[in-house]
């Protein structure tokens, strides 16, 4: 029986986002992650079957920008980075100013984009799959305005398409808007958390109630002034970047359908745009099925 050989993938030390990078039980490559080194070192992957070496030799290397959205942080991609750096790609997942660790509220939809853009910069990236969920699908809509020499291809999943003028809140229904700007009114720092009750419906409708708690958990309250800014999107429209939208099915954050929702109504705005499908929610499928979700993501990312 003729066995596939073992690849080799060849990997810069270190990863920008991660402070060790596991390969084998009881086997760390441990690192200083300040300042990222050109040294490439083969890794063998002896656990995958004969069919994964082949679909990974067929594959090209691609390079990821994952972009978080709302009540979320970079650690949202936890999972699926990991799983897209075991099919070869390189996975970058930048935190943006009032999330994760950052306690400054007081941002604005401006100040986010810069802080992608400027990552990718400092990074020296080009030739990028950017990736935005939700909120995030706003962010690099105005991130290619500012770079698109750097893009090789925009993915979209379950992610706002505004159009030129608008603000994120404007996709929301009348009743779910007024709902937000209440919540808004009644925090101490311009921010809205989510009660329980709406993020388990809506958020993480398919997990079971003990994750949904685990995941509510760790959110924090979003700063509510990025919802509120209109957007001068009129020079993304003209950049003609190729553009894919991956839509989970049982997402369910908007009305699906209509004047509302990820697929049509918003994916429609790109124009000539490939579309992937998945099955999940909006939140807790990245954290209890983060395979599917890479693979997707690799299938909206490629050529």
């Amino acid at each position: 029986m003729k066995h596939a050989p073992i690849p080799y993938r060849a990997i810069s030390l270190p990863y920008p986002d991660v402070p060790f990078l596991p390969q084998y039980p009881g086997w760390d490559i441990r690192y200083p992650t300040a300042e990222p080194s050109t040294w490439s070192m083969p890794i063998p992957d002896p656990w995958l079957t004969a069919s994964e070496l082949e679909k990974r030799a067929k594959q090209r290397p691609l390079t990821f920008v994952l972009v978080h959205g709302s009540w979320a942080d970079s650690s949202f991609w936890n999972g699926i980075a990991a799983h897209l750096r075991r099919m070869g790609h390189l996975v970058y997942t930048p935190e943006y100013p009032g999330h994760g660790a950052d306690p400054n509220n007081a941002v604005t939809h401006a100040m986010i984009t810069k802080s992608v853009a400027d990552f990718i910069v400092s990074q020296n990236l080009h030739d990028l799959v950017l990736v935005g969920h939700s909120f995030g699908g706003s962010v690099i809509q105005t991130v290619a305005q500012l770079i698109p020499e750097t893009i090789r291809r925009l993915v979209f999943y379950d992610a706002f398409v505004l159009k030129d003028g608008q603000m994120v809140a404007d996709e929301f229904p009348p009743a779910a808007r007024e709902a937000l700007q209440k919540l808004r009114e009644s925090s101490m720092d311009d921010t809205i958390m989510l009660p329980f009750p709406l993020f388990r419906e809506t958020f993480v409708n398919l997990a079971s109630l003990d994750t949904a708690r685990k995941i509510y958990s760790g959110i924090s309250p979003e700063p509510a002034s990025p919802f509120y800014e209109k957007l001068d999107l009129h020079k993304f429209y003209s950049l003609n970047l190729p553009a894919s939208y991956l839509y989970f099915t049982e997402d369910h954050v908007l009305p699906q359908g209509g004047d509302y929702g990820w697929h049509p109504h918003m994916s429609g705005r790109l124009g000539l745009f490939r579309l992937i499908k998945g099955q999940g929610d909006h939140l807790s499928t990245a954290r209890t099925d983060p395979g599917q979700v890479a693979a997707k993501i690799y299938e909206a990312g490629r050529d």
